[in-house]
Formats: C-alpha cells, sequence, structure tokens
C-alpha cells in the first residue's frame, strides 16, 4: 500500500522516467542480491507507477571502455565508484563497480547511491541497510527531479548563526542550486530538493507562513521577547522548526591557544519556549566511550609533529536506534560537544528520541573544564555507565503558546491589524525536532589549504585510518523530510530485513562435518534400509 500511494504521489504520466542502474555482472555474492532486489523494485514500480518508467542494468566496466564521458558524467555527479577485493579459490580478484542508478526526467537528472555505506569495509549489516532502504531512496530521487515546486526553508539568522564557510555543506545538502560558484567545486552537482532562504528575525515583523519549516542553527546570541513571540506565533500557525541548538558554549578553537577552556551557558532565553512545547535542553554535556577520533602530538619536531590518534569523549558518535522514519537503518552520527535533553509531562504532545548516547556514557555539569590532557589517561570505564542519554527529540501534537495570558492587549491588537492575530493554543497538529548540538549541521574548512570538507567529515582524521563521512547530512535530510512532506515517502524508510547471515570461519571449519552429513549419511540410511528390506523379505519367503 505503501509503495502505490508513494509512486502514485509522484505525478502525471506524461513524461518518461529513464533510469539506467550500474549492478549488472558477475559480483560479491551482496552486491548480486542487491542488483536482483533493485530488479524487482524497478519491476514493481513500472506495474503501479502513473509514469512511464523505463530502465536498463549495465556493467560498469563495458561502459566505461565503450563511452569514457559517460562514467566521467556519474564521477562528477558524486558516485563513489567501489574497487572491490573478492577472496576466490585461487586467490584474490579485482572487481570494479558503480552501485548506483542515474535517473533522468525532463532535462533534469538525480543520483541514486543504491550502495553508501563504507567504501573501504563492506559488511553484509550494511548491504542489507541498504536494500532496506532502496524503496525510499528511489522514490526520494523521483520526486525530487519531477517535483515542479520547491517548498521554501527558511534559515534564521540574526542571532550569531554561523552563516560562512562552515554551512557550505548544509547549504549543499538542502539547496544545492544556491551555492556560490567558488565553492561548487568542493561538492558534485545535484539538484535541489528545496528552496533556502535567510530570515533575519530581528528585521522582518513575523515568519511567513510561505516557510515549510524554519531552521535554527547554534545561534549563539539571546533572544529578545519579540523573537521568541514571533517563533512562538510561527509554531501556532502551523510552522516547522528545526531546532539544533548549544546551549554551552564550548568549541575546540579554545583548546588550540591552551590546552583548558571553560564551559559556560550562553544564555539563549530558549529554556522557558522549549519547556512550553515539552523539551528541556540541559546545560550538561554528553561525554561518550562510543566516540570520533581527535589528533595529539605524540612526538616529532615542530617542523614535523608526529599525531597518536585517540578517541575524544566529547565527540559522541550516535548509533540509530531504528525506533522512527527518520533514525531508521542511519549508520552512526557524529556531533560535539553535545547537551543532555529531557522531555516534561505537556498534555497532548508525543516525545520521540531520535538520538540517544551508547550504554558506556555520562553528563558532567557546569561550569565544566575540558581539557585535551584528559587523554594521556585511559577513561575510568565505572564513570561511564549511563545508558541513552537523549540528545535529540521529535515533538507531536497541538502546542500551547508560552505566551497565552502574558501578551499585553496593545501588542495583540497591532498583530491583529498586521493580519497575523495572537494565537494561544494551536488546532492544528505540528511538529518540531530539538538537537542539543548545533555542530551536526556544520562542516569543518580550511581556506587557506582551499578544502571545505563534507557535513560528518572529522578534519582531525582526515587522511588516516580513522577517516569516515558519518551520515549527518542523511539525518539532517530525514528530518527535514519528515518535518515538511505529508506523503508518504518517508513511511518507505520503515522497511527492514532480517538476513540469516552464516558464518564464513565456521563454514570453512566444518565443511566436511556438514558434507558427510548431507551427502554421505542419507546414502547410508538408504543402503541400510535396502539391506534390512532384503533381509526381512528374505526371512519371510524363506519359510
Amino acid at each position: 500500500m505503501i509503495l502505490v500511494v508513494a509512486i502514485n504521489f509522484l505525478g502525471s504520466r506524461f513524461h518518461s522516467i529513464m533510469i539506467d542502474v550500474f549492478l549488472k555482472g558477475d559480483f560479491h555474492a551482496g552486491f548480486r542480491k542487491l542488483s536482483l532486489s533493485t530488479s524487482e523494485l524497478l519491476k514493481e514500480f513500472k506495474e503501479n507507477s502513473t509514469r512511464n518508467i523505463i530502465y536498463n542494468f549495465y556493467e560498469p566496466d563495458e561502459l566505461i571502455a565503450v563511452d569514457r564521458k559517460y562514467s566521467d558524467t556519474l564521477l562528477s555527479m558524486g558516485a563513489v565508484p567501489i574497487n572491490l577485493t573478492v577472496q576466490v579459490k585461487a586467490g584474490e580478484q579485482q572487481q570494479y563497480l558503480f552501485p548506483v542508478a542515474w535517473l533522468r526526467y525532463k532535462g533534469r537528472s538525480a543520483l541514486v547511491n543504491i550502495y553508501s555505506g563504507n567504501k573501504r569495509l563492506i559488511t553484509q549489516d550494511e548491504l542489507n541497510s541498504a536494500e532496506a532502504l532502496m524503496e525510499y531512496q528511489f522514490i526520494n530521487a523521483i520526486s525530487k527531479i519531477t517535483n515542479e515546486d520547491k517548498p521554501i526553508v527558511g534559515y534564521a539568522v540574526g542571532n550569531g548563526q554561523p552563516a560562512g564557510p562552515e554551512v557550505l555543506s548544509l547549504q549543499h545538502t538542502i539547496d544545492p542550486e544556491s551555492l556560490p560558484s567558488p565553492f561548487n567545486q568542493f561538492f558534485p552537482p545535484e539538484k535541489s530538493s528545496y528552496q533556502l532562504t535567510l530570515f533575519n528575525l530581528q528585521n522582518q515583523p513575523a515568519i511567513p507562513d510561505t516557510f515549510k519549516a524554519l531552521m535554527i542553527v547554534k545561534p549563539t546570541l539571546t533572544f529578545t521577547e519579540e523573537e521568541r513571540l514571533k517563533l512562538d506565533q510561527y509554531v501556532m500557525r502551523g510552522g516547522k522548526i528545526f531546532w539544533m541548538i548549544d546551549v554551552l558554549a564550548a568549541e575546540m578553537d579554545s583548546l588550540k591557544a591552551n590546552t583548558r577552556t571553560v564551559a559556560y551557558e550562553r544564555n539563549l532565553n530558549l529554556t522557558d519556549l522549549l519547556f512550553r512545547y515539552g523539551a528541556r535542553v540541559n546545560p550538561d554535556l554528553i561525554m561518550d566511550l562510543k566516540c570520533d577520533f581527535l589528533s595529539f602530538i605524540a612526538g616529532g619536531t615542530q617542523e614535523n609533529p608526529q599525531f597518536e590518534y585517540l578517541k575524544w569523549n566529547y565527540f559522541p558518535l550516535f548509533e540509530s536506534r531504528d525506533n522512527h522514519p527518520i533514525n531508521k537503518n542511519l549508520r552512526l552520527i557524529s556531533s560535539r560537544f553535545v547537551n543532555p535533553i529531557d522531555t516534561v509531562k505537556t498534555e497532548g504532545i508525543k516525545k520521540t528520541f531520535l538520538l540517544q548516547s551508547s550504554e558506556n556514557s555520562r553528563r558532567i555539569g557546569t561550569p565544566a573544564i575540558i581539557s585535551l590532557d584528559e587523554n594521556k589517561n585511559t577513561p575510568e570505564d565505572a564513570k561511564f555507565k549511563e545508558n541513552g542519554i537523549p540528545a535529540a527529540v521529535l515533538l507531536e501534537g497541538k502546542f500551547k503558546s508560552l505566551f497565552d495570558g502574558r501578551i499585553s492587549k496593545e501588542r495583540a491588537d497591532s498583530m491583529n491589524a498586521k493580519g497575523t492575530p495572537f494565537i494561544g493554543k494551536s488546532n492544528i497538529d505540528n511538529k518540531m525536532i530539538i538537537v542539543a548540538d548545533g555542530d551536526i549541521a556544520l562542516n569543518d574548512f580550511s581556506l587557506q589549504q582551499q578544502q571545505v570538507l563534507p557535513m560528518g567529515v572529522n578534519k582531525y582524521t582526515v587522511g588516516s585510518q580513522y577517516e569516515y563521512q558519518f551520515a549527518n547530512k542523511d539525518f539532517i535530510l530525514n528530518c527535514l523530510e519528515y518535518l515538511i512532506n505529508e506523503g508518504g515517502i518517508m513511511e518507505t524508510r520503515n522497511k527492514d530485513f532480517v538476513l540469516r547471515i552464516l558464518d564464513t570461519k565456521k563454514v570453512n571449519d566444518q565443511k566436511l562435518t556438514w558434507q558427510i552429513i548431507n551427502i554421505v549419511v542419507p546414502l547410508f540410511l538408504v543402503i541400510l534400509l535396502a539391506v534390512i528390506y532384503q533381509m526381512v523379505r528374505k526371512m519371510k519367503y524363506s519359510r
């Protein structure tokens, strides 16, 4: 049912959607299964869609040999080829493949990364996750290239929100076509799903209802009562807010000049507003044994220092709990200096935790002293015994205004005269997402080295064995998708496949045993039964 609803949601039947899939060939067993699942899904699309869908499967090696420009186009769009080493009886065999599909419609195109997991260490779990997410990936890409109207997403500024190179990856994630031309070189070209617009809370009388969602990313300055009222009334009118905030000031830049820094409260003046909606971001820090790495100078010279990579407990890694379509089948999500979230009893509001710490985490209160010297000693595991500290929450329901009964008659009359009457309690089912980390949506960069890293890549591990792109981009997009789109597309993320995976080592060790059990033993039983039958028959008729 979800598939039919999602496909029919994609529109009219008058133009063909061309899909080229590059998963044809004698691949590793996991990718063969992925190819078969892709073929079955596209066949189902073709049979159920109101559109004319034409799809073809190609072998990557043949494609490159015939038309190099074709593969160059895929590379320029962000396709990452895999040079797969497969273990065979004769030794090792190299396989080159593009686990992608290229979609084209009316001059527009999109790329589906059928497998977007770790390209260096491919696991069965990641292949399983890719298969589970395949339907969502294709439907979302088709929606992107066929949708003529792009929802407008506001990006709030005016309270110290970052608006420089550190948000380039976020801008590319939401609205790639709006990226300034000098920075296009750092990101693959993509079609925009949304229209991103800057919005200054200080200068405008109200947040326009044309914004399908408003993003508030890492503010550092206090929100005035007037700004809080604008945010509150936007929510009361059904507007969606995606909060990514740090209530504590804690930055790695502060540790460059000194090995110690103190995390202190920013005083954003948002506590009672969020409390009214059902959540509270606490002025503490989450430390977690499941965390990303940081480089430390361990020797060498000033000109040629030697680095050692150690886990940095202030950079927690969040593993998906798979409890909601937003975080279903997501890889690890990175963060920095995260605050814990509590929920409060609020009538009619449903709360769902989207990000939670591991079972080996702890909280430290403010003023928190952060020191690079902490990594000189191994963390005491006994202190890291708290499980599942919430760091992101989804709130859904009919919200009540913080200003109900507190706003003056003159202010209410002024709002009414401007066409935006004050609303004390919303009658509209609404939703918002609160993430207690502003860095989760930012990217590292070095303009001196002409380098802008994608969101979710840690600059301290680039070039090392620990370099990895975490799933921050997918998490941000999933959050926006859930807040903005009312169709059934997000529900396709709920799919799950349980594979009964064989233990390769056990198979090799017990191969002869199971061959005897399955081949020799049945033959022996047949012969034994034949002998017994003949003996019984002989004894019966010999009398």
